[in-house]
Formats: C-alpha cells, sequence, structure tokens
C-alpha cells in the first residue's frame, strides 16, 4: 500500500462497516465512507472524519465518485438480494482501487458460484473480485454474533425467546474482531500475509443456542427460557425475507445440531490476542435485551 492510501469502507453505517470506518480514524488513511442513506451517512462519516459518498451497491454507475482515486475497498455486500448486479458491481469498483477485503462467509469455499443461497452468492463474489483486481483478501467469517439481535425484540418483551434449535451449536464472532481483522488487511503492506489470504473469522468457543440465551440473561440479570419452535414455522422469525432466505437458514442451523460451527485461531493469529468470547459480546450489546 501507498503511504497515507484512499480507503473507502461500504456499508459504513452498518455493524461491521460502522466499525471499520471508526477503527481507520487516527490512521493516516483518507477514508471515504460509502452507503445509500445519505443523512446516516453524514453523520457517521463526520464522526470519523471521513468524506462520504452516498452510493448504492446494487446501481453500479453510482459508485463511480466513491472509488475515484482509492486504493482498496471495504465490501459489505447484500448477498443473494444483489447477486443479479453482482458482476457489474464489482467491475465498479474495481475500476481504480487494487484491493478488496471482501466480508464473505466461511463455507464460500466449498459452494459454487452462483448456485444460490448465502454460500453460493459469497463463492461469486469471491470468484468476480479474484478476477477483477490483483490483491484481495476474504475474511470467511463464522456466524455474526449481532444475528442473536433478531432476539432482542422477544427478550425486551418478556423472559421467554421462541426461536429454532437450541442444540445449534455455534462459535459467533464479535463484529470488533471482524473489523479489526478487516482493517489489518486494508492497511496490509505485505508483511501481514493477508493479501491473498482468506482467514476464518471465528469466536473462540462452542456454545448450543441455549447456552448463549444463558450467557444474555446471565449479562443482564435475568432467567431466561428457550422454547424451542418448530422449523416449519421459522418463517415467522423473519418477516419479508424471500424464503430462499430462511430456507437456508433453517437448513443451516440444522446441520449446527450435529455438525457444530468450527472454532478458528485467525483472529489470534491477526490480531495477536484471543478472539473476544460471546459473553464479552453479550456485555457490549446488554441494553439491546433489557427489559423497557
Amino acid at each position: 500500500m501507498i503511504e497515507r492510501p484512499t480507503v473507502v469502507v461500504t456499508g459504513a453505517t452498518g455493524r461491521v462497516g460502522g466499525r471499520v470506518l471508526a477503527g481507520l480514524a487516527g490512521t493516516g488513511t483518507r477514508v471515504r465512507a460509502v452507503a445509500r442513506d445519505p443523512d446516516r451517512l453524514a453523520a457517521a462519516a463526520a464522526a470519523h472524519g471521513a468524506e462520504h459518498v452516498a452510493s448504492d451497491l446494487t446501481d453500479p454507475e453510482s459508485l463511480a465518485p466513491a472509488v475515484a482515486g482509492a486504493d482498496a475497498v471495504f465490501l459489505v455486500f447484500p448477498s443473494v438480494a444483489g447477486d443479479a448486479m453482482a458482476a457489474e458491481t464489482v467491475a465498479a469498483l474495481a475500476a481504480g482501487p487494487r484491493r478488496i477485503v471482501y466480508l464473505s462467509t466461511n463455507g464460500a469455499q466449498h459452494a459454487r458460484p452462483g448456485d444460490g443461497g448465502i454460500l453460493g452468492s459469497h463463492a461469486l463474489l469471491e470468484q468476480l473480485i479474484a478476477d477483477a483486481v490483483p490483491e484481495w483478501t476474504f475474511l470467511r467469517a463464522s456466524g455474526f454474533a449481532a444475528n442473536t439481535l433478531g432476539w432482542a425484540e422477544q427478550l425486551r418483551r418478556g423472559d421467554v425467546l421462541r426461536w429454532i434449535f437450541p442444540d445449534a451449536i455455534r462459535a459467533l464472532v464479535h463484529e470488533d474482531d471482524l473489523a479489526a481483522v478487516g482493517i489489518a488487511a486494508l492497511l496490509d503492506d505485505g508483511t501481514a500475509g493477508l493479501i491473498g489470504a482468506a482467514p476464518h473469522l471465528s469466536g473462540p468457543q462452542q456454545l448450543s443456542q441455549a447456552a448463549m440465551l444463558n450467557l444474555i440473561g446471565a449479562t443482564t440479570g435475568r432467567s431466561l427460557t428457550f422454547a424451542e419452535l418448530d422449523a416449519g414455522a421459522a418463517g415467522e422469525l423473519f418477516p419479508g425475507a424471500p424464503d430462499e432466505l430462511v430456507q437456508a437458514i433453517v437448513a443451516g442451523q440444522r446441520g449446527l445440531v450435529d455438525t457444530p460451527e468450527p472454532v478458528s485461531d485467525d483472529v489470534e493469529k491477526v490480531l495477536g490476542r484471543t478472539a473476544l468470547t460471546f459473553a464479552r459480546w453479550a456485555r457490549d450489546h446488554a441494553a439491546d435485551f433489557t427489559r423497557g
């Protein structure tokens, strides 16, 4: 990378992109924040001294001002929903920058690009990016700890969680770890070993979903109960989500009952510290689950 690179952060108002935006502040980089909502984007950029360009990743023509003169891109892509425009979007992002750091998912390496579903979507993006730029990093994340915020609405109303597969075993990763590894990849001068790499980023331990609920209860001072919902009724948990996506979630969580999500030490290898635990994540987000 050049001495003071210009880095584009997509999804800059989101959970991971927002942390990348914050983490780049003070690193000496020129940062350009990108998101669809101009008002939220302007506020986020101003808070961290960044430039901003309101753009939509599914509208490739809108990306030209965002990547003009840029050296690297942190990419959070709308998986499945944006696949029809994926090739055009990646081409637009690669028009100037040499490097793309893409927030992918573990398992994409075993999927066929464009086969449908979440894994096929990520595999498609990985292939397009590898063909488009000379420098890339794929952050193959385990499940996001932040996805359990899908429980928050129920738990703010009461002490019972109606959800699927309490015995599904996860190794969920804290969004702060995803952002920290992403920043290391964006700024890698060739010595960190992240260029052309695809680290598997997970939490440091395996926990059942029931155990994770107990940790949320412990950090909020409550006794919480997991009431298992039949998988056939899972659609009510994800209102408005395409049926294909709901079925992919159900299949994925069902599989984790017998084949737990694996733990990787790649976060520690990159950051020089142990990955953040789910208990830490629960403490960081306790307010999200507190009864109103």
